[in-house]
């Protein structure tokens, strides 16, 4: 299982010559065993390894004052570089680095202003093993000749479990950098949200008397609306009616069908598709009054003869 990683630092002596930053410094002390005063130790089996580590990740590692790397830049606060380690190597299972001084580093070396250099590295929690070198502090409270946290009364390891970091929506490998950042990115979105809570954007809201008037206004307009559409659909099923499109006793069928979305336009078509179904006197309810049905030349003169009206003669013939 994959351990989490942690960072420590180590501090050693630069010793300048003259006026002069060293060009190459140690990094730490030959492993395989890297022990502080404190009694905490580290292992590093293959310093070659933690150099092979370097050059995949191809960026040059911070040179700063105190840490400022870690402690200041994870706190998004000025942490400006004093040099860069442009190279590492691996020197009688020790590691040794490449400097490109700075001038404010330059200075404060060649001046002695600081006498230390500490790496930060990543190690696994369960083993101890120094897997990547992160950055270098200068310094001058070292803890140890050969020390971890560079400084007297450091503070011990800082051990996460799984499911903080899970929480913190870290990897398991996360180290405590990288949780120093997530922590601060946390208390900066919660302080962000209570300002936001206790000063609203007054943009993004409207009184409420406003608001129930804007409403209102939206209702009645639907209600006109829906009254305007029903009449135009009555109006439309009862042409359909009189021309003889649909029965009179679907009326009822095909209103509810154009209430639906596109059901007045769908009806419209199919009435203006459809044949005549219904005879004008089938529209009637059978009233001769209404409408007779034609009779024929025989009834009509059979009317005559009897001295009947057309409409009389239709009528007793209906009811015979």
């Amino acid at each position: 299982m994959t351990q989490t990683n942690s960072i420590q630092t180590l501090a050693l002596a630069m010793n300048s010559v003259g006026d002069e930053a060293p060009d190459w410094i140690q990094l730490t002390p030959a492993g395989p065993t890297l022990e502080g005063r404190d009694g905490r130790t580290w292992k590093m089996d293959d310093p070659e390894a933690v150099v092979a580590a370097f050059e995949t990740h191809g960026q040059d590692l911070p040179v700063d004052f105190e840490h400022a790397t870690q402690e200041k830049g994870a706190k998004g606060e000025h942490a400006p570089a004093v040099g860069w380690i442009t190279e590492l190597e691996a020197r009688n299972n020790a590691l040794w680095g490449k400097v490109d001084w700075l001038d404010t580093g330059r200075e404060a070396v060649a001046s002695r202003a600081y006498r230390y250099a500490s790496p930060v590295f990543n190690f696994a929690r369960a083993t101890k093993a120094v897997s990547k070198v992160l950055s270098v502090g200068l310094t001058n409270q070292p803890n140890f000749q050969l020390t971890a946290l560079n400084r007297e009364g450091a503070q011990e390891d800082c051990t996460m479990n799984k499911d903080a970091l899970e929480a913190l929506g870290l990897k398991e490998d996360a180290s405590d950098g990288d949780v120093l950042t997530a922590i601060n990115k946390l208390k900066s979105d919660e302080a962000t949200a209570r300002n936001r809570a206790e000063t609203p954007d007054t943009s993004n809201f409207v009184p409420k008397a406003d608001y129930d008037l804007a409403m209102n206004r939206i209702r009645s307009f639907e209600g006109e609306a829906e009254k305007r559409a029903d009449a135009e659909i009555t109006a439309a099923v009862d042409a359909a009616v009189e021309a003889g499109k649909i029965a009179p006793s679907s009326r009822d069928y095909h209103t509810a069908a154009c209430r639906s979305e596109g059901g007045l336009a769908n009806f419209q078509a199919m009435v203006e598709a459809s044949p005549v179904i219904a005879a004008k006197t089938d529209l009637d309810d059978k009233d001769p009054d209404k409408g007779a049905t034609a009779l024929s030349s025989e009834e009509i003169a059979t009317c005559r003869a009897l001295g009947m009206t057309e409409a009389e003669f239709a009528k007793a013939k209906a009811e015979e």
